[in-house]
């Protein structure tokens, strides 16, 4: 690689911006130009910004410690230095949509980790290994924006990251009914235990608006384009129940399924295994070798000993079996602030470098 991309992070003091700066930190192709938060935080170093926020189980990096944040609403300074920026603002949906457009509109592509702009019709929502296909409406969206090199990509929500790529790599078996219940680790809300004590030994059934996100964001990731815009999969149907757990990362998925063509456990499990998408075949790099592991024991996954399943990067699954009432039920589990969140947000990164949409400025 000729150079690497200079990257910009906006919401940089936050849990999930501390995880775009843990996994950038050593990043072979991306590097860190420029840090933003709001101004309440702009003008300090990163280590007065976040150092006594800092939530990751690893140490600051020392790169970035002494880089002087700027204020993320300055956006033709933040932008003024690097390629592309990865979004993780703590902000209004309506603000989110706003300044996440205000960056595209300076020829400074997006990369969004937030759910503002998962709906808009042009705007790609991918899983690098289901559907990258999606970051072909950038062109219409560049026309719509009046830009040459700037738009917005995002990533989905993490919760369906234990079950949508199962859901997937069984498509020729057709499903077309889904239940599926999440148990969402605190970090999913930007919270560890001592911030959070009344979550140990505790489960709050209601999380807001994550039914929703866990039952239509599927059926975007599977849709088609049409007329410059994504159009969703009608199937298949999906009602979901979202749980918070005492767990601090991992979001477990208990998922029914009820699917139209005759499939034997043994076809469903090498379907799991085998599959792969474009980010294993270019070798990317933060590619999981293996997307989807199957586990054989009947007490797995569990958090404690497969989250972390190809750096956090990878899905688990196991509990596979037949059902009384549905076809098929099964146990999902993928991590969610690296699948789920930045690691996936860094992935849609790589393919789109990989796929030409990121010029050097």
């Amino acid at each position: 690689m000729e150079k690497k991309w200079k990257v910009g992070i906006l919401g940089a003091t936050g849990m999930v911006g501390q995880r775009f700066v843990t996994l950038l930190a050593d990043h072979p192709w991306f590097e860190i130009a420029s840090l933003a938060a709001s101004p309440r935080s702009a003008g300090k170093t990163y280590q007065e910004a976040a150092g006594s926020r800092w939530k990751m189980d690893t140490p600051m990096p020392g790169n970035v410690a002494d880089m002087k944040v700027l204020d993320v609403t300055r956006v033709e300074d933040v932008s003024a230095d690097v390629d592309f920026v990865f979004s993780a603002v703590d902000m209004t949906k309506e603000e989110i949509r706003a300044i996440e457009e205000a960056y595209a509109k300076t020829e400074t592509p997006v990369v969004s980790n937030n759910s503002a702009h998962r709906w808009t019709p042009d705007v790609p929502m991918v899983v690098p290994e289901i559907n990258p296909e999606h970051f072909e409406v950038i062109e219409f969206q560049k026309k719509r924006l009046g830009t040459k090199n700037g738009f917005i990509a995002v990533k989905p929500n993490c919760s369906i990251q234990a079950y949508a790529p199962v859901l997937t790599a069984w498509k020729d078996f057709e499903p077309y009914e889904v239940v599926a219940t999440t148990y969402q680790a605190i970090s999913g809300a930007g919270k560890t235990f001592r911030e959070w004590p009344e979550m140990v030994g505790n489960i709050i059934p209601y999380i807001g608006g994550e039914e929703e996100k866990s039952e239509k964001e599927p059926l975007r990731i599977w849709g088609r384009i049409e007329n410059g815009v994504i159009v969703p999969a009608s199937e298949p149907v999906i009602t979901c129940q979202c749980v918070r757990v005492p767990v601090l990362n991992g979001h477990t998925a208990a998922v029914f399924v009820k699917l139209r063509q005759k499939a034997s456990k043994e076809e469903l499990i090498e379907a799991i295994r085998s599959f792969r998408g474009l980010p294993q075949e270019a070798n990317l790099p933060s590619a999981p070798k293996q997307f989807i592991q199957y586990l054989e024991e009947d007490n797995r996954p569990q958090v404690a000993l497969d989250v972390d399943f190809e750096h956090g990067m990878g899905v688990s699954v196991g509990r596979l079996r037949q059902d009384t009432i549905y076809d098929w039920k099964f146990i999902g589990l993928a991590h969610n602030t690296l699948r789920g969140a930045a690691g996936g947000a860094v992935l849609c990164a790589e393919t789109l470098a990989h796929l030409g949409y990121l010029p050097h400025k």
